[in-house]
């Protein structure tokens, strides 16, 4: 009888050890599935690569998906400055790859490229210019290009612009959604007023007690709230479930989210410019589009309006998404994409000419 219990224990410790495996294993495993025709066989050319770069002497991850590797490049900037994008890739970037090699990039300090023992005099904006130069570089003579497009969206849409402005010849066109233009306490002002509209016109006493001063004012709840972040979502949770579903997030990788937003809002160093981008950045040498959310309070389209009217660029278009607040590629992606597509033939338009 003793024998046999040892046998069990011996057992059961065994089963214990393989589930808590199989549980860290799982937990840590992030993939990115093939890109597919419609009978379900592997496009020949097409790429799908979840991997790990060094850029400015540090391991970030970047994910490339797109049906052709003659498609051209498509770098997307996330915001935050530190909220990756990637994990919401699968959700909105289908329509895109089917003409775009798209590049989805964790940038040094955020999601899986956060690592608590990044240095943190290195999370500056002039360290993150230099990267993504180098990530642009490296993904032009990867897939012989001579020029990118670059998106940059919020947060991203700053580091972009200023990306665009010094190397205007590594790109075809900048592409900002989102885009980041006025001071933060312009921007304020504008979200107060629309919020103080929004909140009268809802009878809405606990925003207007907050915006008078009785309260702590919390702006994103409001902002999420009146369908100034995502125009038909009220917080943050639709977001977290899209995530939780995405191939190249592991559990690991998600709970390295919030992570590297502290980390990264923390340590950030805004030292490029000085002064607001609109005041700063009044001449691109580059073709100019703005990609904006008819709803966006998040960074006020008013700002991204009054910078379209004073920037200077050979070529410039304001496009609006009126069903969409500040994510337009995830509340209107065939709309993005295709508007993607118009930036692609007008530059080949006007290489013709």
């Amino acid at each position: 009888m003793g024998r046999s219990r040892i046998y069990k224990t011996l057992l059961w410790l065994t089963v214990a050890l393989a589930l808590l495996g199989a549980a860290v294993f799982f937990a840590t495993l992030s993939y990115t599935p093939p890109i597919k025709d419609q009978e379900g066989r592997v496009l020949p050319n097409s790429v799908a690569s979840l991997e790990r770069v060094n850029l400015g002497g540090m391991a970030q991850h970047i994910l490339i998906r797109g049906s052709s590797r003659s498609n051209p490049v498509l770098l997307f900037l996330h915001g935050g400055p530190g909220m990756p994008l990637m994990y919401l890739a699968h959700a909105f970037q289908k329509p895109l790859e089917e003409d775009f090699l798209v590049v989805q990039w964790d940038r040094r300090g955020a999601g899986k490229s956060f690592d608590s023992h990044i240095p943190p005099q290195t999370i500056t904006v002039e360290q993150e210019i230099s990267d993504t130069r180098d990530l642009t570089n490296l993904l032009r003579e990867r897939f012989h290009q001579d020029r990118i497009y670059l998106v940059g969206h919020s947060y991203g849409s700053y580091l972009g612009i200023l990306t665009a402005w010094r190397f205007p010849e590594l790109f075809h066109a900048y592409i900002g959604v989102g885009q980041v233009a006025c001071s933060k306490e312009r921007s304020r002002q504008v979200q107060d007023y629309w919020i103080r509209r929004e909140a009268v016109a809802a009878g809405n006493r606990k925003a207007l007690n907050q915006l008078n001063g009785k309260e702590p004012l919390d702006r994103e709840k409001w902002l999420f709230e009146f369908g100034g972040e995502i125009h038909n979502q009220k917080s943050w949770l639709p977001l977290l479930f899209t995530g939780l579903r995405s191939p190249e997030y592991s559990l690991v990788d998600a709970l390295r989210i919030i992570g590297g937003v502290n980390f990264t809002r923390r340590n950030m160093r805004y030292n490029a410019i000085e002064g607001d981008v609109i005041d700063v950045v009044t001449e691109l040498k580059l073709p100019l589009y703005l990609f904006t959310g008819r709803y966006d309070y998040t960074v006020p389209f008013e700002c991204t309006e009054e910078l379209y009217r004073r920037i200077n660029a050979p070529g410039k278009k304001l496009v609006w998404f009126n069903n969409s607040a500040h994510f337009p590629f995830l509340e209107e992606p065939r709309k993005f994409a295709e508007e993607m597509r118009t930036v692609v033939r007008k530059t080949v338009a006007a290489k013709g000419k």
